[in-house]
């Protein structure tokens, strides 16, 4: 894999895209994994540094394929990492979609609609846990992550103040 890393990562975002239930963020462990562990394209500091700009970022939540892409490979890299990861769970998307409209009426439906959000909750949640393994490394840490979790499940506050406060109790040296 680390003779085309180009390729590599295609193949790779590819294959990943058809397990996004939820979205991009889904994925997030086993894409760290693939790009930092198995292709050592990145270390698993600057991969959450691209995780926190795409979050920050506006727009979609698969901004981190992109720059991950952006990271390995350039404007090429950007390109084809974002159309590697779109295009096959968009035509999966698209073909599974006519289907379930025909068994909209059917007690199997439900049952699979509550495994996948299930499923889709799990994967979220694995995604939190390896970002702050890999970003937290002191106690103060921890119990701003513990916080900030806290905050965002019980408030209505919107994250990006969170992420503000977060960043302006790192620049200060606090954590």
């Amino acid at each position: 894999m680390k003779a085309d890393p180009l390729l590599g990562l295609a193949l790779q975002l590819a294959t990943l895209s058809l397990l996004t239930f939820g979205g991009a963020s889904a994925v997030v462990p086993e894409m760290q994994r693939i790009v930092v562990e198995q292709g050592q394209w990145m270390s698993a500091r600057e991969f959450n540094d691209l995780f926190a700009i795409a979050q920050g970022a506006p727009g979609p939540n698969l901004l981190i394929v992109t720059l991950v892409g952006w990271h390995v490979a350039g404007l090429p890299g950007a390109l084809l990492a974002t159309l590697a990861f779109c295009l096959p769970s968009s035509l999966l998307a698209y073909a599974v979609a006519r289907l379930w409209d025909r068994f909209r009426a059917s007690p199997w439906r439900v049952r699979v609609q509550d495994g996948l959000l299930a499923m889709t909750v799990g994967l979220v949640v694995s995604t939190a846990w390896l970002l702050a393994r890999t970003a937290d490394h002191s106690p103060a840490a921890w119990i701003l992550t513990a916080g900030v979790m806290a905050l965002a499940w019980h408030t209505r506050i919107n994250p990006l103040w969170l992420l503000a406060a977060g960043g302006l109790l790192g620049g200060l040296g606090l954590l």
